[in-house]
């Protein structure tokens, strides 16, 4: 914007997107039987077709659910679209040096970040009786936001959900553990830390 226009626009006028999209707004919150989910191989993360990027994921060093698209309906109904990752994929290709060659350009998110492991985190407010607000602070050894404050959370574990590849499952029983895992592993998160 020149200065000559400046001086005449409102800068409450000028409207400019938001730094990020939301895809869902629930303020009360969702319960287990308003999140489904949708667990399929078509949700992994693609893998890069640059090979020498694609090995140095392996110099790092678990599994957890990779994400997809979050559906989502009017009525506060969450479909999670889910395939698998591991902890050495993320460290690998989200904290890599060379992170930024994991990327496509692209305007859709899902196309932009195909080659990177996208884990499904969680994390809770904790409110005590006292109405104060816990909060943690990382150590300074991790690889992600060492020395930030935090809320209590982590991710679900596919352990407790029996999963470890894709053979043998039964999808409609898996989707139930799978959703009611999203609600139990925050719990473990918050007693845990």
């Amino acid at each position: 914007m020149s200065a000559e226009m400046a001086k005449f626009t409102n800068p409450a006028d000028v409207i400019s997107p938001p730094p990020y999209k939301l895809m869902l707004s629930c303020p009360s919150g969702l319960s287990p039987s308003q999140v489904s989910v949708i667990f399929d191989q078509a949700y992994d993360r693609i893998p890069h077709p640059d090979s020498n990027l694609e090995n140095s994921i392996a110099q790092y060093g678990g599994h957890a659910f990779h994400t997809g698209d979050v559906g989502h309906e009017q009525d506060c109904q969450a479909s999670l679209h889910l395939g698998l990752t591991d902890y050495r994929t993320f460290v690998g290709t989200n904290l890599n040096p060379l992170w930024e060659k994991f990327l496509i350009q692209s305007e859709d998110e899902t196309v932009r970040c195909q080659h990177t492991s996208n884990p499904l985190g969680n994390g809770g407010i904790v409110e005590s009786s006292d109405g104060k607000i816990l909060v943690l602070k990382r150590s300074n050894n991790v690889g992600e936001f060492p020395g930030y404050f935090v809320f209590p959370g982590g991710h679900p574990e596919l352990e407790e959900v029996g999963i470890m590849c894709y053979e043998n499952l039964d999808l409609e029983a898996l989707k139930k553990r799978v959703s009611l895992e999203m609600f139990d592993s925050i719990v473990r998160e918050v007693v845990e830390e």
